[in-house]
């Protein structure tokens, strides 16, 4: 009588399945997570202060208003998008608060809210644009950029505004478990922005229109709804950098918010894995992105480098970052080879 044979699968040894999670594991360590391992090292060897307790709780505080707008930044980099203008809304909507308080006697709380609804709607304006005016993004923030600028100058003839409540203060000064309030509301702001990103339906969306906004619309996608929600949401955010920003100053100043903040952001979002064709990118990769920008202007520093030169330093990491993006490597090698045949 014929009988039928079933293999049986082997179980793989416990050697194998460990160095198959090892192999997983170093999979998850993105090139910018080893860069700034690398770079921590290398400032602790060169400076024997960079590692302490106070200087890296001081490398959070020095970057964390630089971490809440490129939040905003990697979604509009995610959606194919690019926002010139953030650094611009934190100084003007902050010089609202400050004008509103000390000229016109509102109460601090309301002037906040206007503030941060005068940066949600320079927000909301360049979603406009971009969706709805059909400008190119790099055009349409580049101007709100030179207008928030511009107005923030002329609302007090560019002299600052001093004199703001101590309560307020407190957002800076205030210290639990030794790091600034600022610290953490930068790490609940990259937190809540990951969670939306990747749990959210809207967050993932962004993923699809920054691959391909055609392709998303015809799935059903409201491009452009998410697009005006996005921006709006980087104006939010620039206004609440400029709300820290406001409190370690004790002061709206004129001129906070300059094109060095501007190269920071954009800088920890390229770096920290985003592509600035769109579809790719995510909130921990900018976060590291972000400690490496805290690193480079922190250890440059303790190292008396010039600081006219750190922004060149960070530049030429750009460069990097950018070169190493797969998809541009990948257009480089395309044109090669139709060129060799």
């Amino acid at each position: 009588m014929a009988t039928s044979l079933t293999e049986r699968p082997t179980a793989l040894p416990a050697s194998a399945i460990r160095i198959t999670q090892v192999k997983s594991r170093l999979k998850m360590l993105s090139g910018p997570l080893i860069g700034l391992v690398l770079l921590i090292a290398v400032m602790s060897f060169l400076s024997p202060v960079f590692l302490t307790t106070n200087n890296l709780i001081n490398i959070l505080v020095q970057v964390s208003y630089i971490g809440i707008m490129a939040a905003g930044a990697t979604l509009i980099i995610i959606l194919g998008g690019i926002d010139l203008s953030v650094s611009a809304v934190l100084g003007l909507s902050f010089m609202v608060v400050a004008v509103t308080y000390q000229n016109l006697g509102w109460p601090f709380w309301i002037c906040i809210i206007v503030g941060l609804a005068t940066g949600t709607g320079i927000g909301l304006l360049n979603g406009v644009l971009v969706a709805f005016g059909k400008v190119q993004a790099f055009i349409a923030t580049l101007a709100t950029m030179f207008a928030a600028t511009g107005l923030s100058l002329y609302l007090t003839n560019g002299t600052p505004i001093l004199g703001l409540p101590d309560w307020f203060l407190g957002l800076s000064q205030v210290r639990l478990l030794g790091v600034s309030l600022q610290v953490y509301l930068m790490i609940v702001v990259v937190i809540i922005a990951a969670l939306w990103l990747k749990y959210r339906p809207a967050g993932r969306s962004l993923y699809a229109i920054g691959s391909n906004e055609e392709v998303a619309r015809l799935s059903g996608i409201r491009v452009k709804l998410l697009q005006l929600r996005v921006y709006a949401t980087a104006g939010f955010l620039a206004a609440v950098a400029g709300l820290v920003v406001g409190a370690r100053l004790n002061a709206a100043q004129p001129s906070a918010g300059n094109s060095s903040d501007l190269l920071s952001v954009i800088a920890a979002v390229v770096i920290g894995g985003a592509s600035l064709a769109g579809g790719v990118g995510s909130m921990w990769g900018t976060f590291v992105g972000l400690l490496i920008i805290g690193v480079l202007n922190n250890g440059l520093t303790l190292l008396n480098v010039s600081p006219h030169l750190q922004p060149v330093v960070i530049g030429a990491v750009i460069i990097l970052a950018v070169l190493s993006d797969g998809r541009l490597l990948s257009i480089f090698r395309v044109r090669s080879r139709r060129q060799t045949a």
